[in-house]
């Protein structure tokens, strides 16, 4: 029987959103992830902005830290698209993401012209393959394009992907079905964990997005199902930002608690899968 590929797990900027991307290569690797996820636009007017264009000290800084510890960078992020022009600005995330040896830009649906948003996402895929780098569109919770369904019916017409993120799957109410109908489409799956009540309201969904998740398997939510719904080489990134948490135990405590947390997911995942393949 041929082995199952091993399932590589990264961990995302938004996990130590403070942490610059030389830094979280490093925390990343002490911790034993194989990945991050770069941040190269800021999404809040609040947050730190990371300088990863070509020819930047930080880009240069990161490659080096890479090199050192062999952990890549797999996605970089984000963009919300609201149907405004934007293309400069993909352009140069495509160009920093290239540098840094990228193959997805993680952008989310903010535009409630559906069309035009297709249109948008045809444009950026087309731009993408110049940089190697295929955009997918992540459904949030609090968000326009706030469904599975939707984000893939999306994503045929453009030709671009879908990233499927543990939280917002959970509070848009997301099915196994669905998952089933979109594997094809899902190159990455984001991990966190949470109670199963919603938070009331916009303001609660994206505080509890930005600053307040939980630890992978502390929660209420069966990532186990969700990741065994795809296939065993699908990466995993750790998701799962804590202000709290982070303010205990600093950003390595935090990523050597989540490499841990998501470990035993993945093992409960692989036995899933193997007990459905008997």
């Amino acid at each position: 029987m041929t082995p199952s590929p091993r399932r590589q797990v990264g961990l995302a900027q938004l996990s130590l959103v403070g942490t610059a991307p030389p830094d979280l290569v490093a925390i990343a690797a002490e911790a034993g992830f194989d990945f991050i996820g770069a941040r190269v636009r800021p999404v809040t007017g609040t947050e730190r902005a990371y300088n990863l264009q070509p020819g930047s000290p930080m880009l240069k800084e990161t490659l080096a830290r890479m090199r050192d510890t062999g952990v890549t960078v797999k996605d970089i992020e984000f963009l919300l698209l609201d149907g405004s022009e934007q293309r400069d600005a993909w352009l140069r995330m495509m160009a920093a993401g290239q540098a840094l040896g990228a193959s997805s830009l993680t952008v989310a649906g903010a535009d409630a012209d559906a069309s035009r948003l297709a249109d948008t996402l045809a444009r950026m895929t087309e731009d993408g393959q110049g940089f190697g780098i295929v955009p997918t569109l992540e459904p949030i919770s609090y968000q326009p394009v706030q469904s599975l369904r939707a984000a893939a019916e999306l994503a045929r017409q453009a030709g671009c992907q879908v990233v499927v993120d543990a939280l917002h799957f959970n509070r848009f109410g997301g099915t196994q079905d669905q998952l089933a109908g979109s594997v094809d489409l899902v190159p990455l799956v984001q991990l966190c964990d949470g109670p199963a009540l919603r938070p009331a309201g916009r303001e609660g969904l994206v505080a509890e997005s930005r600053s307040e998740r939980g630890v992978p398997g502390e929660g209420e939510f069966d990532l186990a199902a969700l990741v065994a719904a795809f296939p065993a080489g699908t990466p995993v990134s750790v998701e799962t930002p804590s202000d709290r948490r982070v303010a205990q135990l600093g950003g390595l405590g935090w990523a050597r608690t989540l490499k841990a947390a998501s470990d035993a997911v993945l093992q409960a995942a692989d036995s899933l899968q193997k007990a459905g393949a008997k």
